[in-house]
């Protein structure tokens, strides 16, 4: 690993008296750096399905070519999800973002200046590989900075930059239209974007923050005492010496439970990306809708996840006791409904508020499998067990929700895409109930061990 990318060591300590202090500053620092990094990597990555109906007409491309396009960036981007998660667990969190970021910006600034169908298809191949390095170090940094009962509130709010940066996109995107012009519409689709992403890979260097006992502080579990942490389950402890494969395979790759949580995301997958990257072209093609109403309807996908994102955080965190796939399956099932009003009704304004409710919903279990991935495996393994599941939802889920979608949209029209999605929701749901039996079976695993560390260390009872 290039040695700018490793993780820094401590040339200080923190002081006694001032370690909670320095800890409540640090972690807020921390949670801020990887929220921004991580919406500035939608803003170069969502800025291509709003450029597609532009690049559909320059291009006389059809709509299977769309969705190769679309799925080539995912499959990459799950490929590189897998790799580069892995590598993130011996790199530096906050370095590593930022420079995946930078590269993101680049490649965008490449689309810019393109003008055939194989340079798009490079350089959005590109794309996604370098998209891959932005996940694992936001796992790698809310493991390091919350203990397991906070990280619901903690993922929540991150796990909301997927939605505040896919949904500036659209207002961003309009925006450089209005000061240029649509005859400059890869300038406003990828440069503009680009600039942005680098100003906020900056920011990420300057207030994130690594571990911290890379920052000089005591370990987490000393700062904040939590239950016994899954490494310590059966006595297994991160030999320094192990590599990022030999992790991923002692902790990851035998683990069920990281299986059925990366299969519950493949399915929240394919539906995210069958509605995201097919919403532009399919409201203004089959619904009828303007490029402004289109525009609405894409932002109101992704924020009306916001609110609900937060309160299933709360709620996994405060009612259901850590417990994330409960909300995940209800989401589910209305998700099923919500699909079925999206793709059957007319009316602009009911169409827009059905797009809104499954971007409402689908964040949801998205979270909290996110939330639940970091919480089966040792926190030395969050970054493998991340890109398994990446791998997973990018390879098999996305390039459903995208290829797939397209063929079946030229093969048998948009109702066998619909099918196909409905199809997916079910799935997800099967795959919720066995992640949640795993989830309990290691929670009664822990409730044992605990029982018998604090027998080991009571005080023996005076007569």
């Amino acid at each position: 690993m290039l040695s700018i990318l490793r993780p820094k060591v401590a040339t200080h300590k923190v002081p006694d008296d001032q370690i909670q202090s320095t800890y409540n500053r640090y972690r807020v620092q921390a949670l801020f750096s990887v929220f921004i990094g991580y919406l500035s990597y939608y803003i170069v990555r969502n800025n291509f399905a709003l450029s597609t109906p532009y690049l559909m007409h320059e291009l006389q491309l059809s709509a299977t070519q769309i969705g190769l396009l679309s799925s080539c960036m995912l499959i990459a981007y799950g490929i590189s999800k897998g790799i580069m998660s892995t590598l993130a667990d011996k790199a530096s969190p906050k370095v590593y973002m930022a420079f995946g970021l930078i590269l993101c910006a680049i490649v965008n600034i490449g689309l810019g200046f393109s003008f055939a169908f194989w340079m798009f298809l490079v350089l959005v191949i590109l794309n996604g590989f370098f998209q891959g390095m932005g996940v694992g170090p936001s796992f790698i940094t809310i493991a390091n900075w919350f203990p397991r009962k906070q990280r619901g509130v903690a993922g929540a709010i991150w796990n909301v930059s997927h939605n505040v940066g896919g949904g500036i996109v659209a207002p961003i995107i309009g925006i450089a239209f209005a000061l240029i012009g649509t005859e400059h519409w890869k300038i406003a689709s990828y440069i503009v974007p680009a600039g942005i992403a680098v100003f906020f890979a900056l920011v990420v260097l300057k207030v994130g923050k690594g571990s911290p006992v890379s920052e000089g502080l005591p370990p987490l579990n000393e700062i904040v005492p939590d239950e016994v942490p899954v490494a310590k389950l059966k006595g297994d402890k991160a030999p320094e010496n192990m590599s990022a494969f030999q992790i991923f395979t002692t902790y990851v790759l035998k683990n069920k439970n990281a299986w059925y949580v990366s299969f519950v995301d493949v399915f929240v997958y394919m539906v995210r990306f069958g509605i995201i990257s097919w919403l532009p072209i399919y409201l203004l093609t089959v619904k009828h809708f303007t490029k402004t109403e289109m525009s609405v309807a894409f932002l109101f996908f992704e924020w009306a996840a916001i609110p609900s994102t937060l309160l299933a955080g709360w709620l996994s965190d405060k009612l259901f006791r850590g417990r994330r796939m409960p909300l995940a399956i209800v989401s589910m099932v209305l998700i099923f409904f919500c699909l079925l009003g999206y793709w059957k009704s007319d009316s602009l304004l009911v169409v827009t508020v059905f797009a809104a409710c499954v971007g409402c919903l689908i964040y949801v279990p998205q979270f909290l499998a996110s939330v639940q991935t970091m919480e089966i495996v040792p926190s030395f393994a969050v970054g493998s067990a991340v890109g398994l599941r990446g791998f997973l939802s990018y390879i098999l889920g996305a390039s459903l929700g995208t290829s797939m979608f397209g063929i079946m949209v030229d093969r048998v029209g948009w109702d066998g895409g619909f099918y196909l999605l409905l199809g997916g929701v079910v799935c997800c749901i099967i795959f919720c109930i066995l992640t949640h039996r795993g989830a309990l079976e290691l929670e009664r695993e822990r409730a044992k061990e605990k029982d018998a560390h604090d027998a080991l260390n009571a005080e023996p009872v005076v007569a």
